[in-house]
């Protein structure tokens, strides 16, 4: 049979052990088809089932299970469509155009004794015209030309670019903060840090009492006047000291 893209590489997509073929009555109307109103305790005939593909046209061939001859086959162009049709009250039958090699068709009834079978059936033919679907799309688009606005990413006559390489600014660094909250004391407005106190030693040694009152300031300052006449007295003392060692006399 002369069908179109017979030269290309012909793909199996499903295979069936076992299908059941019915005669179906001529439709009187255009009302659904019930699998019902077929013998379907008495097929016409049981074979084997195989599903190809042969570039955009599917294939449903019903064979010989022992011999493998071809009893009748059904392109398919589209899915879901008038070449493979559902019935209205069940998914185990469906309805096939066949045709021969002279391009003579009939409809004919099929039937699955597994739900599982005619489930891989439907879904296989789905998954096939979903493909085609969406090659039709990609070779759509590649022969549509591009209008949309392209970037110009060179560079105008007399246009030039300069590179820092090597230099990197600095980041401020942020300061830490102490667990309590409190962050550290900034340095002074200046920059400069106050001298540390003098260190020359004053003449007395005294302590500011307890009380710190006002008496314990002019204590303060009687005793700084004492102390500074203390190395007179100190010289007599000494003097009297060696004195007391002069008067003693040999004996």
């Amino acid at each position: 049979m002369a069908t179109e893209g017979q030269s290309e590489y012909e793909s199996v997509l499903c295979v069936k052990p076992e299908v059941n073929v019915y005669r179906i009555p001529p439709r009187a109307s255009n009302r659904a088809i019930r699998a019902a109103d077929w013998k379907l305790d008495a097929p016409d005939w049981t074979g084997r089932m195989r599903v190809t593909a042969r570039g955009k046209v599917a294939y449903v061939k019903l064979e010989d299970k022992i011999s493998g001859e071809l009893f009748a086959q059904a392109p398919v162009d589209e899915y879901p469509g008038i070449a493979v049709e559902t019935v209205s009250d069940s998914s185990r039958y469906f309805v096939l155009r066949i045709q021969d090699d002279n391009g003579r068709s009939a409809f004919i009834g099929i039937g699955f004794g597994d739900r599982g079978d005619a489930f891989d059936f439907n879904v296989a033919l789905q998954d096939h015209f979903k493909w085609v679907k969406q090659e039709h799309e990609f070779s759509k688009q590649a022969q549509a030309p591009d209008n949309t606005p392209k970037l110009d990413l060179g560079f105008k006559e007399g246009q030039t670019i300069t590179l820092n390489i090597g230099q990197s600014k600095k980041k401020d660094r942020a300061r830490p903060q102490s667990s309590g909250g409190f962050g550290l004391l900034p340095p002074p407005p200046g920059g400069k840090l106050a001298p540390p106190p003098s260190s020359r030693s004053t003449n007395h040694n005294t302590q500011p009492p307890a009380g710190g009152s006002d008496t314990g300031c002019l204590l303060d300052l009687d005793s700084s006047n004492s102390n500074s006449a203390a190395p007179s007295n100190a010289t007599t003392a000494g003097s009297d000291l060696w004195g007391d060692f002069d008067s003693v006399s040999p004996k």
